[in-house]
């Protein structure tokens, strides 16, 4: 059965029933609700604190009776071209679980379909196993979020081969700061999913735990995903730095040979400018021209002589 409330008071009932009983709460905004259902299902005022607190860190506490557990579940916007969070908490009881998410989106809708179909599993198991699927859904969102990074970061690295610009240098920032979020939610996620694989709480039955193992190994591929994708954007730095310190090469030394060339240029013109009385050249008529081809002769040969040694 399901049910849309709107007052805390409407879900006080199903504490107490033996069948398994899902309540999510979409907004965190109403505190004083918050507070009565977490007054009524004997939650610890830490927990509830750490329930409106949105800053938290992805964690898991025992209280023995009921589970605590913090995750964020992760999407991208695709026009801010960002990745965006939500805090979701969850609470595992024997016979209920809670969910408190930050936003009004359903980002469990696929586990609600789940839950209709009569022949699914889901209706059939614990709460244990409901807990598994809710975490299971925030993992397979990972998923689409690091394939969108990781297209990112593969047309970034073609166009870095082919292309120099200084806008690459702020990309690579960007995707590389989307990493490090991506990361926070990740690593401490896996530690938690530790912690109830290994059948730590009575809470979590050996049937549910094999799942939850299996929910493990994709964590540990989300975190190989997420340093390889770093570890190819320290690599586009080291060759976008490459690039720049090569064309900053090349300048310098275009500009060191068209300073070779002109320095016995300039010297010569430097002799012949002291305008000294007793210079004979100053006074042959032939003076001018032919020192003017004397430096035309040796700018060209100077020329000759750096293509010859291939330093242009």
């Amino acid at each position: 059965m399901e049910k849309e409330i709107h007052a805390a008071e409407e879900c006080y009932s199903f504490r107490d029933r033996p069948a398994v009983t899902w309540i999510n709460i979409d907004g965190l905004h109403q505190v004083e609700a918050i507070a009565k259902i977490g007054q009524h299902f004997g939650l610890h005022p830490l927990v509830l604190e750490d329930i409106v607190n949105t800053e938290q860190r992805p964690k898991l506490e025992d209280y023995g009776k009921y589970i605590f557990m913090v995750a964020k579940m992760l999407s991208y916007d695709d026009t801010q071209g960002m990745i965006q969070t939500e805090q979701i908490s969850l609470v595992l009881s024997s016979n209920f679980v809670l969910t408190f998410q930050e936003g009004s989106e359903d980002d469990f809708a696929p586990v609600r379909e789940r839950i209709k179909s009569p022949n699914g599993r889901l209706r059939n198991m614990g709460a244990d196993y409901l807990l598994y699927t809710l975490i299971d859904a925030v993992v397979d969102n990972y998923f689409i979020v690091l394939d969108k990074i990781g297209e990112k970061v593969e047309e970034l690295e073609e166009i870095l081969l082919t292309q120099f610009a200084h806008a690459h240098v702020h990309k690579i920032h960007d995707l590389r700061r989307e990493m490090i979020l991506a990361r926070k939610s990740i690593w401490p996620l896996r530690e938690a999913i530790t912690v109830l694989a290994r059948q730590e709480t009575a809470l979590i039955k050996e049937a549910t735990a094999v799942y939850l193992r299996d929910v493990y190994d994709h964590t540990v591929r989300l975190s190989d995903t997420v340093e390889s994708n770093r570890d190819l954007l320290s690599v586009m730095m080291d060759i976008y730095l490459t690039s720049l310190s090569n064309r900053m090469n090349e300048v310098m030394k275009t500009l060191t040979i068209i300073s070779t060339i002109f320095m016995p240029l300039t010297f010569i013109a430097g002799v012949y400018g002291m305008n000294f009385d007793h210079m004979p050249e100053l006074r042959w008529p032939w003076g001018y021209p032919v020192v003017l081809g004397g430096m035309l002769v040796l700018g060209i040969g100077m020329v000759f002589f750096f293509k010859k040694k291939k330093w242009f």
